[in-house]
């Protein structure tokens, strides 16, 4: 049974920073890709964010040079940086990884950027 839990949202004003965490069950994230999505009220999950078993990673457009994926393995744990955040990047994120043709989500974590 694979699990992904997220943690580390909250509230913070534009420009501040956080941590998201995701720890999975049930799988090894040393040997997938890893993405973080997230969904803004009335939209559609989006792609944040991918890192591979070799840690290369990739970025939306809207979010490089700001955030960053990064994984330990140790732990079989995944987080995602968020800095200088804008109003515009408040969502629900999610971790998420595909198995065996079987996508993986955890519950999500709210984020939201406002003053």
């Amino acid at each position: 049974q694979v699990q992904l839990v997220e943690s580390g949202g909250g509230l913070v004003q534009p420009g501040g920073s956080l941590r998201l965490s995701c720890v999975a069950s049930g799988t090894r994230f040393s040997d997938n890709f890893i993405r973080w999505y997230r969904r803004a009220p009335g939209k559609e999950r989006d792609l944040v964010a991918v890192i591979n078993s070799a840690g290369t990673t990739d970025y939306a457009g809207s979010v490089k040079g700001r955030f960053t994926i990064s994984r330990d393995n140790a732990k079989n744990m995944v987080y995602l940086q968020m800095n200088s955040l804008k109003p515009e990047d408040t969502a629900v994120y999610y971790c998420n990884v595909l198995l065996y043709g079987k996508n993986y989500w955890g519950q999500g974590t709210q984020v939201t950027v406002s003053s």
